[in-house]
């Protein structure tokens, strides 16, 4: 934990300090600092907020939360600090020396201030001399009220006399009243009212003159006691304006309930300053009150400012020590980096560190070309990165099989056509990767031993393999490793041109089959024609022997029908109809299929698995009925080799289903079966088993399902004897061609269950 404090600590910049103190530490001091000059101002009385109890309360809330956050921060660097000393680190003595000339450069001030200012705070508290303030102000305040009282004095007797003239006017009020308001008006501005009226003691104005006063008083309406008090004729004002005018209110003894009211402004003095120094005396009653709490108080503050000023000082040792090693620190941190990867870094430079400085560049032309090379290599690599992604992505799509193989014979990469071809054994596809290639495709060995010979760099033949039931013919290259070393690496391709070779030899035997109708064709007719004249002219002359001439010229005759039936065949196969595709119902042709053949072999037991439903999809009805009954009629060949056997019952099961786009038709049955041996080029004309077969019925069927866009596969019984073979095209067909691919057939015949197996040939 040492040894983790103290790299922490003596890595520099942003890292040589706790990420935390050294983002804050500075907030905490300047808002220490700040919160210690707002509380010296207030206790001196420098700002608009006076030093109260609540006031003084939270002011010592705030010192010491800045203190104790202070202190933590300093205490965390200290920790830090002592602990790097401790392990060693670069640095860290010098550190402890600035924060401790630091911390005696501070105390020693703050420690003076906290004295200065309790010595100044108990002589501005003393008692004595706040006992004459505070008399000095209550006199002056007993002076205010004496004038102030003579003012109201002053206003009652003016009052008193303007009452007296105005009740001798009564006769002039009332003969001429205009003439009784103007001697009211000039007696009012002659005595310096703001307000002059006559009213009722209900409130109601009699008469009111513009005493042409600059600031009028409004007459206000008084409270029915002071009447009563007027009645009487007692010496007192009233106040309007908080306490700010005089009124003083008469009774005129000539008039009827009516009453002499007027209004004078008071002094300002003696309003405002009986105020003031009433607050003064509170206070200095106050202060006297608490006189100990606030010598106290203010000591303490002065303490927590002197402990802020402290602290404050340590940080700043601490930040300017921080400042002094940070050339040692920076190259210690930019070390670390370095060892830890990172080859850009760069150490900042200041001309005012001198050697350091030149250090410092000497270290950043290393780190910079470090990161050239490594940028180099990065480059490489990433290259090199696409360049593999862009070959992954270009065998992923090839459907050629790629196989990568090591110089031990292992299998190092493939491609998905690979996957799906290699796992002969139904193992999954990630488990080969790894083995030796001899154990999963040892038919490739001996190109492999002559690919290892180094005689060339490319090796091609030819293999035959055994994928999904099916025989299938692949293209072999083996290219080597460009390479003088003995262990070297190989790439092995495998392209299928099983369905290329056979459409090349269809093309070849059709075309052969062209010819040789035309060929053949032409004779016959004249052949037959002159076997059967010759019958007729000279059958009746001829009497001896007559028997072998007739069986002469009719085996003439028989075998010219043969040949014709050949040569048709032949033709028909050379000159297969485009298919016309049309909608229709794919279960009323199979069974209608079934129905003819049940009716030509009795014997057999016809299974019929098509589903209940129509089944309607595009196909040219008269071209599937035609190889569907090619194929039901291989199987009846095959199944009539075993009536023999006793006990034996002939079934051929047929099934058809619609998976996705393709479309399947599965005839099974439990005869002769396929022979293993060079099963798919049964689909080539002229191969055949049997004796009397003219090898044009499989390709026929073949040739008719290529044209539908889909293809012919020859495979054995499920039950283990007998054939099954799958006639599959897909929807839709444009009669351009289409390979479903192994997904699609296996998906059509996923809704096929066979009962029994048979054979066809």
């Amino acid at each position: 934990m040492a040894g983790q404090k103290a790299a922490r600590y003596s890595s520099g910049g942003k890292n040589s300090r706790p990420r935390f103190t050294a983002r804050f530490g500075p907030v905490a001091v300047i808002l220490a600092l700040f919160i210690g000059l707002v509380s010296f101002l207030i206790f001196s009385n420098y700002t608009p907020v006076a030093p109260t109890d609540s006031v003084i309360f939270g002011l010592f809330v705030a010192n010491i939360l800045c203190i104790l956050l202070v202190f933590s921060f300093v205490l965390a660097e200290a920790y830090a600090l002592f602990t790097a000393r401790r392990a060693g680190v670069a640095g860290a003595e010098l550190h402890i020396r600035i924060v401790g000339l630091f911390s005696i450069v501070a105390a020693a001030p703050a420690l003076l201030m906290a004295w200065v200012g309790s010595v100044t705070l108990e002589r501005s508290l003393n008692p004595s001399f706040m006992q004459d303030g505070r008399g000095f102000v209550q006199n002056t305040i007993a002076a205010a009220n004496l004038f102030r009282e003579g003012q109201c004095s002053s206003l009652l007797r003016e009052a008193s006399l303007t009452a007296s003239d105005l009740d001798r006017g009564k006769l002039m009020f009332e003969v001429d009243r205009p003439l009784f308001r103007e001697f009211f008006t000039s007696r009012a501005r002659f005595l310096g009212f703001t307000a002059a009226a006559l009213m009722k003691s209900d409130g109601t104005v009699v008469e009111h003159v513009d005493t042409g006063a600059l600031t009028g008083t409004a007459v206000v309406r008084p409270e029915p006691r002071d009447f009563d008090v007027a009645r009487k004729n007692e010496p007192e004002c009233l106040t309007l304006d908080k306490d700010r005018t005089f009124v003083a209110l008469r009774t005129l003894h000539s008039f009827q309930d009516t009453f002499l009211y007027v209004a004078r402004p008071v002094d300002p003095f003696t309003v405002e300053f009986p105020e003031q120094a009433a607050k003064l005396v509170a206070l200095y009653d106050a202060f006297d009150y608490h006189r100990r709490g606030i010598r106290i108080a203010f000591a303490t503050m002065f303490v927590l400012i002197a402990l802020i000023m402290l602290l404050s000082a340590t940080w700043l040792g601490l930040s300017f020590a921080n400042s002094l090693v940070a050339p040692i620190r920076r190259l210690i941190a930019a070390t670390d980096e370095v060892a830890s990867g990172n080859l850009h870094v760069q150490v900042p430079v200041r001309k005012s560190e001198g050697d350091l400085a030149h250090l410092g560049e000497t270290f950043n032309k290393m780190t910079s070309e470090l990161s050239l090379q490594q940028h180099r290599l990065i480059a490489a690599s990433k290259l090199i990165d696409e360049r593999r992604l862009f070959t992954e992505a270009v065998l992923s799509g090839v459907p050629v099989a790629v196989v990568g193989v090591g110089p031990k014979g292992e299998i190092t990469a493939l491609n998905p056509s690979a996957e799906k071809l290699l796992p002969q054994s139904g193992e999954p596809a990630e488990r080969i990767d790894g083995q030796p290639i001899a154990t999963v495709l040892p038919e490739i060995e001996s190109l492999l031993a002559e690919a290892r010979s180094g005689q060339s760099l490319l090796v091609q033949g030819q293999i035959s393999l055994s994928h999904g039931g099916l025989d299938r013919l692949f293209n072999v290259s083996i290219t080597s490793e460009p390479s003088e070393r003995a262990d070297k690496s190989y790439v092995v391709t495998l392209d299928d041109i099983t369905d290329l070779v056979t459409a090349q030899r269809t093309a070849a035997w059709a075309d052969v089959a062209r010819r040789i109708a035309h060929e053949i064709k032409n004779p016959l007719t004249p052949i037959q024609l002159s076997a059967e004249r010759l019958k007729r002219k000279y059958g009746r002359l001829i009497e001896k022997d007559r028997d072998v001439f007739d069986q002469c010229t009719d085996t003439i005759v028989r075998q010219v029908d043969d040949i014709k039936r050949m040569v048709d065949e032949f033709s028909s196969f050379a000159r297969m109809p485009k298919p016309r595709l049309e909608s229709g119902d794919l279960g009323e042709c199979v069974r209608q299929v079934l129905f003819l053949m049940r009716v030509a072999h009795p014997d057999i037991v016809f299974e019929d698995k098509m589903p209940n439903g129509p089944v309607h999809v595009p196909f040219d009805r008269r071209l599937l009925s035609q190889a569907l009954t090619n194929i039901v009629k291989n199987a009846t060949e095959g199944i009539a080799a075993h009536t023999g056997e006793p006990g034996f019952q002939g079934k051929i099961s047929v099934a058809a289903a619609v998976a996705g786009r393709v479309v399947s038709i599965d005839v099974i049955d439990n005869g002769m079966g396929f022979p293993r041996e060079n099963r798919q080029r049964l689909l080539e004309p002229y191969m055949t088993t049997r004796a009397d077969g003219t090898g044009l019925g499989l390709p026929i069927v073949a040739k008719i399902l290529a044209d539908h866009g889909g293809g012919l596969e020859l495979r054995d019984a499920p039950a283990g004897r007998g054939a099954w073979v799958r006639m599959f095209f897909p929807l839709g067909h444009d009669l351009g061609g289409h390979d479903p691919g192994e997904h699609d057939i296996d998906g059509a015949a996923a809704e096929i269950v066979p009962a029994e197996a048979g054979s066809g040939a």
